[in-house]
């Protein structure tokens, strides 16, 4: 029996699975692969190393070439020390608005991809739609990769993929890349009035995120390029946004952790960055181990989002302006995984409802003239596929 929904009665039921990237999403896969089995659609899924969390795709319509690929994610940030009006996994209509976690990003987006499936198979396309839906996009985009290298090998071409982020319905054909090292500061601990006989790991620390700080500076003095002068900030930044470390103020830090990344515009080698980065780090590396041998620093690289490139006659680009009316050009300073797409050999575009200045908000929204405005897009979005 067909699993019947409007688009916003599916937005309410994917906000009420707490997604968190740190939790499982596997109550919300099972419940998407159910949803599409009842309209007669397979899907196919794609887990994490421990399978405490799937991607899915899955193929609507003819087993052709020339179809449309709506890619979204699953998991939302987490709601831990926000102040919610309301239950953040409910969704609550206010003056316009529909709050919860996820609204805006972007279970809105998933849910209006799921709900132009029976409209699809109903209206009979002629080239399919492609629906995929990944997890830890973000804390990284790391489950979109392995889904869609397993896509290429099962699923027949598509020729545009339209990545559903908020981006208040334009077309936006660029983003920055991006690269996380995950560094681990091990210093040697000593009594605070001994110092000079101890490392500090959290002051060592200190040296690579002042190296974070005049790169900024150096980076915003610089003239931007052609393609950097269209983002806003038009320079590659540098930042950190979370350190932990130390037992007691009086003893020298053993340990001290923090995530240091970077968002690249196109145009910049992000290898060069890393590289960049990993040259001070010897630099500093070798002044603690001046002062003891155990000291010493580890730098994972823990994600690495390669930039979206504006296409020259781009497939995905083109649909996305003919079914928005958007002629304007547009570039974003987030990440999304428009780039794994793209730098796998799909044409892609970033087109979705909503905000991007409400994500990951307390009393995160998404308007209701927005969600009106993305379900309008679906539909013309089947209309196109319809046709011969």
């Amino acid at each position: 029996m067909p699993m019947r929904m409007s688009a916003r009665d599916l937005m309410e039921k994917l906000v009420s699975f707490p997604t968190v990237s740190r939790d499982s999403n596997l109550d919300l896969i099972d419940w998407v692969e159910d949803y599409l089995s009842s309209f007669g659609v397979t899907s196919h899924r794609v887990p994490n190393e421990d399978g405490t969390k799937h991607s899915l795709y899955a193929l609507v319509g003819p087993e052709v070439e020339g179809g449309v690929v709506l890619s979204g994610h699953t998991d939302v940030v987490p709601v831990d020390g926000q102040a919610w009006d309301t239950d953040p996994f409910s969704v609550f209509e206010k003056d316009g608005r529909l709050y919860g976690r996820g609204t805006c990003d972007m279970k809105g987006f998933d849910a209006l991809a799921l709900a132009a499936v029976p409209l699809a198979l109903e209206r009979g396309i002629k080239r399919p739609l492609q629906i995929a839906l990944s997890y830890d996009e973000e804390v990284g985009c790391l489950g979109a990769p392995p889904m869609i290298d397993h896509m290429k090998t099962v699923l027949p071409s598509a020729s545009a993929v339209i990545v559903g982020e908020p981006s208040m319905m334009k077309a936006v054909n660029g983003h920055k890349g991006g690269t996380g090292f995950a560094v681990h500061m091990k210093g040697f601990e000593v009594h605070s009035s001994l110092m000079h006989t101890g490392v500090s790991a959290i002051m060592e620390g200190a040296r690579l995120i002042e190296w974070a700080n005049r790169m900024n500076a150096e980076n915003q003095a610089r003239t931007p390029g052609p393609l950097a002068e269209m983002f806003d900030p038009p320079f590659t930044t540098i930042h950190v946004g979370m350190i932990s470390g130390g037992t007691a103020h009086n003893i020298t830090a053993k340990d001290c952790n923090f995530v240091l990344s970077f968002r690249c515009v196109p145009g910049d080698n992000q290898d060069d960055w890393n590289a960049a980065f990993m040259a001070e780090v010897k630099k500093v590396e070798a002044s603690m181990k001046a002062i003891h041998p155990d000291a010493g620093i580890d730098a994972e690289l823990c994600f690495d989002v390669p930039a979206l490139k504006p296409e020259e006659a781009g497939a995905s680009e083109a649909l996305a302006r003919a079914l928005t009316g958007d002629n304007a050009t547009h570039v974003v300073s987030y990440g999304t995984e428009a780039g794994q797409f793209q730098e796998r050999g799909y044409s892609a575009v970033i087109c979705g409802p909503g905000d991007i200045a409400q994500a990951h908000q307390p009393n995160e929204y998404i308007t209701i003239e927005q969600f009106n405005a993305g379900e309008q897009f679906m539909h013309r979005l089947v209309d196109h596929l319809a046709k011969e």
